[in-house]
């Protein structure tokens, strides 16, 4: 494998213990574990920030590396448009969302971040009220 832009791709990691790299695409038909770098100026930069998701095939880790982002749980249903704040996260820091966890992410700061997950099943519900 040659050289590939982090921030462009992702990294497929294979029940055989092989890794690929592809352009990144976030498709719930994904199988085994997928680890992403991902740098956003705004909250808007994360595509998914206006939604809720939850991955019920594994945990996720949100590994900070520069900036700062916060995470929210959805506590009152799907009529809870904000959710409480879980953790702040910053440079050098991670944290790991339960798979059960209905979950959306904003920046307090740019930032690059990796982050590894199982997306196959991702669900994703529109945030209401936004």
């Amino acid at each position: 494998m040659s050289a590939v832009d982090l921030f462009s791709s992702m990294f497929r990691l294979r029940h055989d213990g092989t890794v690929g790299a592809e352009e990144f695409t976030m498709r719930p038909d994904l199988d085994g574990w997928t680890a992403v770098a991902m740098r956003a100026e705004t909250t808007a930069d994360l595509k998914s920030a206006a939604n809720w998701m939850r991955h019920p095939d594994g945990d996720e880790v949100m590994c900070v590396l520069s900036g700062a982002l916060r995470i929210y749980y959805r506590t009152g249903g799907g009529e809870d448009a904000d959710g409480e704040l879980r953790a702040r996260v910053g440079p050098g820091q991670a944290f790991v969302v339960p798979s059960d966890a209905w979950h959306r992410v904003e920046l307090e700061a740019p930032a690059d971040m990796v982050v590894v997950l199982r997306a196959g099943g991702t669900l994703v519900e529109q945030r209401h009220g936004r």
